[in-house]
Formats: C-alpha cells, structure tokens, sequence
C-alpha cells in the first residue's frame, strides 16, 4: 500500500516543484515545501484514503507552507494572488526548471541525476539504475548540485540560443532516461509506468515546438513515438513480456510509426546524425518489419556502428552484440556476439556487471551455444540484479526449464 501511494505522490510531485519554483522565485524554497506536502501525504493519506484530486490536495499543503515562505518576502502580497488552486504554470515550466538543473557549471552526471530526481521525481535507486551507477553515488551528486545551484545563484530561465548547446544534451538525456525508466521500470510491482513514457513524450514534443530545427530533438521524440507505438503489444493481460519476436504486429500502432519516420526524415534533412536519430532509425528497422524474420540485421549492424563511432558506451555495445546475434553469417551468429561482449574493455564489463540485461544476453548467448550449465548461472545473476516484475517471470520461467 505505502508503494503504491508513494508512487501516486511522485507523479503530481515533479510538476508542483515546478510551479512553486515559478512562484517563490526560489529552487531550493520549493523543493522544502513540496518535500513537506509529501511527507504529509504519506503520513495521512494510508488512513484517509487517497483524494479523489491528488493533485490539489498537495497543492493545498504546499500553498499553506509557501505561505510562510512568501511572509517572509517583501513583496509576498502579489505572489500570494498567484499561488491558487488551480495552478496556471507557463506550457514551458518544467522545460525551465529542466534547464536550471542541467546548467553547464554543474557537472554532467550531476546535471541529469538532480533534474531526474528534482523535476522528474525518480527514486536515487531508479536513478541509479538508468545510469548503470551505485545509489550512494547518485546521492552525493544530487546533493553538491544542490549546494552548487545554491552558491551560485544559477537563474531559472530557459537559456538564450547561444547557451542551448552547453546544456541541450543533458536535457535531452534526462528526457530519454525518464522514458526508459517509464518504458521498462526498474522497481515496483508494474512492469511499464505509462505516466513516466508519457511525460517524457510530452516533454520531448515540448522541445521540438521549442526547437523544431534541431535534428536531436526531431530524432528522440521519433525514438518515443516509435516505441510507444508499440506498447499494447509488449505484455500479456497478466503482465508478462512479450519478446520483439513474438509480438503481435498487428497491435501495432502503424500510424503512429509512419508520423515517427516522418520526424525522423526532418530531422535527417539536417544532415548534422547524432545519436538519437540513429537510435530512432534501429528502431524504424524493426517497426518497418512486416515479421521478424523480414529484419534487416544487416541494416541495424550499419547503425550500430554508426552509433557506437558517434556515442560510445557500453549500452551501446550491448545492444549491438543482441542484433550481432541475430544478424546472418559472415557477420552474424551466437559464437561472434559472445565474443564482441567478450572483447568488451575491462572498465566496460565492470559498468555492466550491475546491469541485469547484460547477463541476460550472456545466458542467451551461452545457451545457443549449448552451454546450458553457464546461461543457468548467468540467468540467476541477471534475476538478481532486476526488480521488474515482468523481467523478473521471464528469467524465472528460463530457470524452471529443465536442463538439456
């Protein structure tokens, strides 16, 4: 009960810090007050029940602690008009508070862990888990961006067009993260959180209206689009996954794919790839795909490695060794994508020992391979490692299989 009421809490959280943002002209002021709602709706909401307006009624707890923020002000009286029910924020709010947050004096991993924490409101361990790192690590660097935003008095505002590039990325990042903690999440007892894939598709379309010429932009929100597209297929009524594989393809929004393609093609008119739009073009091989087995493996190895020469990470070089998999000979097969993980640097397999679809792949791989003893262990690593529910029944059905 107290999961699921915290989770109800941390939808409605990321956008009332932003409006009080706005309206006490204070980043820090704001965090304290919608810290305090929160902390009230935990504490009475399991004997009261949820209000019909969840919303509203954080809105109110914050408005009265703001209040006292605002009496200290000295023009508190004209704000105090402002802060009402129902808020009235800028289409851009969290845009801006987005940007504060991946202000380029801070350092980058900070950047996005602070905006997904503070704007987003990600738990430190789904944070963690979006950025391959340990939790503790995530809250040190939430905590000296904060002390740096407060040192520093970085403004809120959307930067001008010169200061766009210094700060673009990251926002772009803190978008994609947020999806794919919404897209597959790494905690709780649902395997998707649609709220999180839409709120990260509202604000990707939010910054094509922004900036509707750069390509990067075009190319994530093509990259959403197209996965949503196809979420009615990707779990059974029972919430267990449904491979790419085995996937109803018919129960595939087309429509939406075509309009995701079209982004896709604007944004290459640009000619300035990056590694969005390659992500989005991967993904557009496999939407375009009448059957898996019409896949254009080839195709996606090209924009792996296009990829890889553009952004490269050891994600990246994961994701490149599944099509490696699956792609035909001379280049293709189980035997050639163990050995690109196992070519992987030392530093690369140390990232990825915490990342259950890593170990996952191994077991895979392994068990194509005819090594059912090792994709066994492998597959209890990568159990252990998960707290999707979905990924959870997966690799728990592998392990009940019988050895061969």
């Amino acid at each position: 009960m107290h999961g699921e009421l915290a989770r109800v809490v941390r939808e409605h959280a990321g956008r009332l810090t932003a409006c009080l943002v706005r309206v006490l002209g204070d980043f820090a002021a704001a965090e304290d007050v919608v810290a305090d709602a929160v902390e009230t709706a935990l504490r009475r909401w399991p004997d009261e029940g949820v209000p019909d307006h969840p919303d509203a009624w954080l809105l109110t707890v914050a408005r009265r602690r703001g209040i006292d923020v605002l009496r200290r002000q000295a023009n508190y009286r004209d704000k105090l008009a402002r802060l009402r029910w129902p808020p009235q924020p800028d289409p851009d709010d969290r845009l801006k508070l987005i940007f504060t947050c991946c202000h380029p004096a801070l350092p980058r991993e900070a950047q996005i862990a602070l905006t997904l924490r503070t704007v987003c409101g990600l738990t430190a361990a789904q944070i963690a888990a979006a950025l391959v790192v340990g939790e503790s690590a995530v809250a040190q660097r939430i905590t000296r961006a904060k002390r740096k935003i407060a040192a520093a008095g970085i403004p809120y505002r959307v930067p001008g067009d010169t200061e766009l590039p210094d700060r673009l990325d990251q926002v772009l990042a803190v978008v994609y993260l947020l999806f794919n903690e919404g897209y597959l999440t790494s905690a709780g007892d649902r395997p998707r959180a649609a709220h999180l894939a839409d709120d990260a598709e509202w604000l990707a379309a939010q910054l094509a209206w922004l900036m509707p010429k750069q390509p990067e932009v075009l190319g994530l929100l093509a990259l959403i689009r197209l996965h949503q597209a196809r979420a009615a297929a990707r779990f059974t009524p029972a919430g267990d996954l449904i491979p790419l594989r085995d996937q109803d393809r018919a129960r595939w929004d087309h429509a939406a794919i075509g309009e995701a393609i079209g982004l896709l093609e604007r944004a290459a008119t640009a000619k300035r790839p990056g590694p969005y739009q390659v992500q989005a073009a991967i993904v557009a091989c496999h939407a375009e795909a009448p059957t898996w087995d019409d896949t254009d493996w080839p195709q996606i190895l090209v924009l792996y490695d296009i990829l890889l020469a553009l952004a490269p990470s050891p994600i990246h070089r994961l994701h490149r060794a599944i099509a490696v998999r699956h792609a035909p000979p001379p280049r293709g097969g189980p035997a050639k994508a163990l050995a690109a993980l196992d070519a992987m640097s030392e530093a690369e397999r140390h990232t990825l020992e915490r990342y259950s679809l890593y170990h996952a792949t191994r077991a895979e791989l392994l068990r194509d391979l005819g090594d059912v003893e090792a994709a066994r262990v492998a597959d209890q690593r990568a159990l252990a490692l998960t707290r999707n529910p979905a990924q959870q029944s997966l690799l728990q059905n592998r392990l009940d299989q019988p050895l061969t």
